[in-house]
């Protein structure tokens, strides 16, 4: 990896650890909402190694594959593996899967478990597809329109460009933080946010659904 990636990586672990021990100060509990790829890795890893109170801290996913998480593609074995080790593995993790055959079926049960969480997030973090698409909110998605209008917390979302069904947290839940954070790296992120800021069509480039508020960008190449 890269210098600069992982001076990125030290960096956002700051800025989340500054937020989080900001917010426990005035409240019992504080949710980190988190997404998957390859992307946070090296965040997850230097935000574990800070000295937090990680019991009184409660995690989770932006969105998710539906798929075991066993599973190499699961979001949350990239959290269990990463983030909840050493003293962050007393954190509250709470994964976005269920024991239902698909996530149609099970986001009731998802819904349940994460309304229990304290919302408003205390941040989220975001990532950025080539596509323009953050957490699970896809341009040629079935269920965009819906996951983008919805007051609901959670989506079950089909895409024709993945191969695995997913559950995403809906653009409102997600809005509903106290701080946004864009974390991407490469010169063709930087192109497609470049792009997307440049427009208004969120159907074509759904990271603009956060640009209408402060997102902090985090960028390296």
């Amino acid at each position: 990896m890269s210098e600069a990636r992982q001076a990125l990586a030290e960096q956002l672990a700051e800025a989340v650890f500054q937020a989080l021990s900001e917010d426990l100060n005035r409240q019992e509990r504080a949710l980190l909402v988190v997404s998957g790829g390859s992307t946070p890795v090296p965040f997850f890893k230097a935000l574990a190694a800070k000295q937090l109170p990680w019991a009184r801290i409660d995690i989770t996913l932006a969105d998710e594959r539906w798929v075991d998480e066993q599973s190499s593609d699961s979001n949350a074995k990239l959290v269990w593996e990463n983030l909840l080790q050493g003293p962050a593995a007393e954190a509250n993790f709470v994964a976005l899967t269920s024991d239902a055959a698909t996530p149609e079926e099970g986001v009731e049960d998802v819904a349940k478990r994460t309304a229990e969480l304290p919302w408003p997030a205390s941040v989220v973090i975001l990532g950025m597809g080539g596509d323009g698409h953050t957490a699970s909110l896809f341009p040629d998605s079935r269920e965009l329109s819906l996951a983008l209008a919805t007051d609901e917390p959670l989506v079950a979302v089909r895409t024709p460009s993945q191969p695995q069904p997913r559950i995403t947290f809906s653009a409102d839940r997600l809005h509903q933080a106290h701080r946004h954070i864009l974390h991407i790296t490469g010169d063709d992120k930087r192109n497609v946010l470049a792009h997307a800021m440049s427009g208004d069509d969120v159907r074509k480039l759904p990271i603009r659904a956060f640009l209408s508020c402060p997102l902090a960008i985090y960028w390296a190449p």
